[in-house]
């Protein structure tokens, strides 16, 4: 969204003067003499403050009619998760069992004012609360594989057996003995050149691709949660490892196709549907219309419709190559300019054949 507030303005435009790496991702700022759009740390010229507006997003950015700086490459550049934050992660995933405290933080040279600013701008949580996560999961998975519940606790820092199944429930909806039919879904976060990502992931597969400002995304986390009796947790596991590989080698062009295994809870309809999705070439793109002729059900478009629109395993499930009829680009969860993106970017890989409706 536009910003408006003026204290965060005079903020912002302070920030983007000094080039403030700790900035990058929490603003977008628009440039009206040059139509051009930049993260805080760009090297060009710094205009003059009544010539900026700043956005919360890039998406509101282009939505506002700004273009991609070509020196700071803003849709690139700000979704890398800066450094000291990776160093933070870091330390969560090598030591899952240990409180990780601001003054351990200091010591190694990280801010922990901009961590948690980093968390509650890309994540909607807190620093701490990412990692009692990871240390509820450790100790479900353990749960799981037969341990019991007090050598869990206090092998996982908790100082008392109530301390520990109030954390518990709290994430996990139950009392650890009332879990055990739990599915747990792993959530990451992943960089793409078009806005970062949130990929889940079950045992058994991918589950949710998401970009992380999907206005539907509240919604689906609740739907995924209710059809697989599953709680959501940060964390990673194979499955999710080998999407954020693949997805790389899509945006760098190498990939045309996804191997990663996927779970995709829904009506026998939305999977038929979902199915010959991933039958769509890259490259090329079909009609709705196409769709529902496929499905032998010639009147099933606005079906077909809203069942693209369920779909909540983005690109690896190619929505985005579905378009109206007559040519024109219709809605897309992650917006129309990431749908042209992609389309486009898809263009330019599949020489020598070009995009086309079939």
């Amino acid at each position: 969204m536009l910003i408006t507030d003026k204290h965060k303005i005079n903020e912002y435009y302070k920030a983007l003067v000094d080039r403030e790496q700790s900035f990058v991702g929490i603003f977008f700022v628009g440039v009206k003499t040059t139509s051009v759009f930049c993260i805080a740390t760009c090297r060009a010229r710094k205009p003059k403050q009544e010539n900026v507006e700043f956005f919360s997003s890039f998406k509101d950015a282009l939505d506002n009619g700004y273009r991609p700086c070509k020196i700071c490459k803003p849709t690139e550049n700000a979704n890398e998760t800066p450094e000291q934050i990776e160093t933070a992660i870091q330390l969560v995933k090598d030591n899952p069992k240990q409180k990780i405290k601001d003054y351990q933080l200091r010591e190694i040279g990280i801010s922990p004012e901009v961590v948690r600013r980093w968390f509650k701008k890309n994540y909607g949580i807190t620093y701490q609360t990412f990692q009692r996560m990871y240390r509820i999961n450790s100790a479900f998975q353990e749960l799981k594989n037969g341990k019991n519940t007090t050598n869990t606790a206090f092998d996982s820092g908790y100082e008392s057996l109530s301390g520990f199944g109030y954390t518990f429930k709290k994430i996990m909806g139950n009392s650890p003995k009332n879990s055990e039919d739990k599915t747990v879904i792993l959530i990451s976060r992943h960089t793409t050149p078009i806005g970062p990502m949130f990929i889940c992931a079950t045992e058994n597969g991918i589950c949710l691709v998401e970009f992380v400002d999907r206005k539907m995304l509240e919604t689906e986390f609740k739907d995924l949660q209710n059809k697989l009796n599953a709680v959501i947790v940060t964390g990673e596991n194979d499955h999710i490892k080998l999407a954020k590989k693949e997805l790389d080698e899509y945006f760098n062009g190498t990939r045309k196709e996804f191997t990663v295994k996927l779970v995709t809870p829904g009506t026998d309809f939305q999977n038929s549907v979902w199915t010959i999705l991933q039958d769509i070439p890259y490259g090329k793109t079909v009609s709705y219309q196409t769709q529902a002729e496929k499905l032998n059900n010639a009147k099933a478009i606005r079906a077909v419709a809203s069942a693209n629109g369920h779909n909540r395993i983005s690109i690896i499930i190619p929505c985005h190559r579905v378009i109206g009829k007559d040519g024109k680009m219709t809605g897309y969860g992650g917006g129309i300019e990431r749908k042209k993106w992609l389309l486009e970017h898809e263009e330019k890989k599949s020489a020598p054949y070009q995009l086309k409706i079939y």
